[in-house]
């Protein structure tokens, strides 16, 4: 019988200020391809983040993970350097890496992923608005 996978699920929520901005292009090109984006005075996003963790049912818990464990790990990983930062200046994660959704997403990954037991599957969800969203990883 094949082992019964499971994927749980912790939702969390962070304000950060960001602007995406390339060094190597001109104002005019920052402008034309991040718009509003590339405000010099920063803006700011409600980011609602999704840590999805998938694998086998421990026979004795029950539980895939301890969701207070995946909690606490993503509040001290994720939480505690992001929200209420901004993440061009007061981040050591971006402070020479543009950071767009794509980006804080795989940031994110890269944190929990050292943190977690490597025979769990890690997804990051990220929705910067209500509308727009990226997954690391895919497939």
């Amino acid at each position: 019988m094949m082992p019964k996978k499971v994927a749980v699920f912790r939702k969390e929520h962070f304000n950060a200020a960001h602007r995406l901005n390339n060094p190597n292009w001109s104002d005019e090109k920052n402008e034309r391809v991040y718009g509003k984006c590339n405000n010099y005075n920063y803006h700011g996003h409600n980011y609602d983040l999704i840590v999805q963790v998938t694998g086998e049912i421990d026979p004795e818990t029950g539980y895939v993970m301890d969701m207070k464990v995946l909690s606490d790990l993503i509040k001290t990983e994720v939480l505690d350097k992001f929200d209420h930062k901004n993440l061009n200046l007061d981040t050591e994660e971006f402070k020479d890496l543009n950071p767009s959704a794509e980006h804080i997403a795989i940031v994110i990954y890269d944190k929990l992923i050292k943190k977690i037991d490597s025979s769990f599957d890690l997804k990051i969800r990220l929705y910067e608005t209500e509308r727009n969203f990226v997954e690391y990883p895919v497939g």
